[in-house]
Formats: structure tokens, C-alpha cells, sequence
């Protein structure tokens, strides 16, 4: 199990967001999470890298106890995850590459030839081994948020949190943005996402579906 929530409050500076929170996640889940702007979508994946406030009897992470977990040790966790926002977080002076090369320096990788073999692996992955010395203006939104997606699997993560990760995104690079994440899952990464876009629920029948309303988070009977 990599998550593993049992009667959690999750919440940021001192106010309480989301409250008996019972959510589980395993390898090879694809998990939508939907509701209103405002419902604590965000805030509970950060809770799930230890950028939110979590209590309660079960709060386990990727085998950490993360309502007990001391800051030296947030890195530990971290590196097993995948994280890959709305606004994609590029940095807007490095190309692809550079954007991919400084990510693994900073994680420990000091190869440069097993660098560069990683690097062309993940852009080989997202459909854009073509675009590794562009610079992120040079490239269109979905572009964008599929050099954020090879980002994010650089190591090889047991899960990707995807917060709104098509909110900027026409409705074709929308699908392929899920379809690109379909395909990570079937590896056995589990992937979590966020979205406002119920259409694309239709594109993973067989995802599991957490409705986010009133500061609780309920299972949906179903993701279509």
C-alpha cells in the first residue's frame, strides 16, 4: 500500500481543511479527485508530501508515518514522488534538457552518460525526444506540461500526485496528458489527480473517484 489514511484531519496553518479522511492507494491506481474549487483537492496532496498539516490514527505515506515525520527525513520521501502541477513550474532559462539534467544532479545522479540516457528515456516516454534543447516558451501548453510529466518520472517514482494538471489545456492535450499518465500507471506507478474536467474520467473507466464536498472526501460509486 503506498497511502494509507485512516480517520485523518488535514489542514494548513492551524485551520482544519478536510476532517475523517479515509483514502488508500496502491500500486497501479489511477485515482481522480473532483470537486469545487475551494474543497481541499490541493491541500490534501500536499498533505501527502508533507506541505500540509495531517493528524489521525493511520497517516502513512509510501511506508512513512507522516504525522511524525521530522523535517531531515521530508527528502527521503519526497524522491519516491512524482509531483506535476497546473502551471507546469518549469524554469524558464533552461532548455528541456537542462530543465530534466538539473532535476537528476540535484537527486544525486552524477553520470553524465547515464544522465543523458535517462533523460532521452523520459522524453521518449512523453513523445518528445525532439524537443530537448527548446526552451519552455518555445513550446506549446501541452508541450509544457508533458516536459513537466518526464520531469516528474526523471526517478522512476512509486506515485505521481497530478494537481489540475490539464487546467491550462485545450481539451485534445488534455487527453493526451491522461493518456501519457494511463500508460505511466500501467507500469505500476499509482497515479492521484486532481481535475475539474469530468469528461476525462470517461478516458480511465477503471479509475477509482474521491468526490471532494464540505471538508469531507467521499468514494464515488463510480468514475464514469
Amino acid at each position: 500500500m503506498l497511502v494509507d489514511y485512516k480517520n485523518v484531519s488535514i489542514g494548513q496553518h492551524d485551520v482544519v481543511i478536510l476532517k475523517e479522511v479515509d483514502f488508500q492507494a496502491h500500486e497501479n491506481d489511477f485515482i481522480f479527485l473532483t470537486g469545487k474549487v475551494g474543497s481541499g483537492k490541493s491541500t490534501f496532496l500536499k498533505s501527502l508530501y508533507c506541505a500540509a498539516n495531517v493528524t489521525g490514527e493511520k497517516t502513512e505515506v509510501l511506508g512513512f508515518d507522516i504525522s511524525k515525520l521530522k523535517p531531515r527525513k521530508t527528502p527521503s520521501l519526497r524522491k519516491q514522488l512524482g509531483i506535476v502541477f497546473q502551471n507546469f513550474q518549469l524554469l524558464p532559462d533552461r532548455t528541456v534538457y537542462a530543465n530534466m539534467s538539473f532535476v537528476l544532479k540535484a537527486t544525486g545522479w552524477k553520470k553524465k552518460d547515464e544522465i543523458n540516457n535517462r533523460i532521452e528515456q523520459v522524453l521518449r516516454t512523453v513523445a518528445l525526444e525532439d524537443k530537448a534543447n527548446k526552451f519552455p516558451h518555445e513550446l506549446s501548453g501541452g508541450e509544457q506540461q508533458r516536459t513537466a510529466i518526464a520531469r516528474a518520472i526523471l526517478n522512476q517514482p512509486r506515485l505521481i500526485l497530478a494537481d489540475e494538471p490539464t487546467g491550462n489545456l485545450d481539451i485534445e492535450a488534455s487527453q493526451q496528458i491522461v493518456e501519457i499518465l494511463k500508460d505511466i500507471c500501467s507500469t505500476g506507478t499509482a497515479i492521484i489527480m486532481s481535475t475539474h474536467n469530468l469528461g476525462l474520467l470517461e478516458q480511465v473507466p477503471d479509475a477509482q473517484h474521491y468526490i471532494f464536498q464540505d471538508g469531507h472526501i467521499t468514494p464515488a460509486t463510480s468514475s464514469k
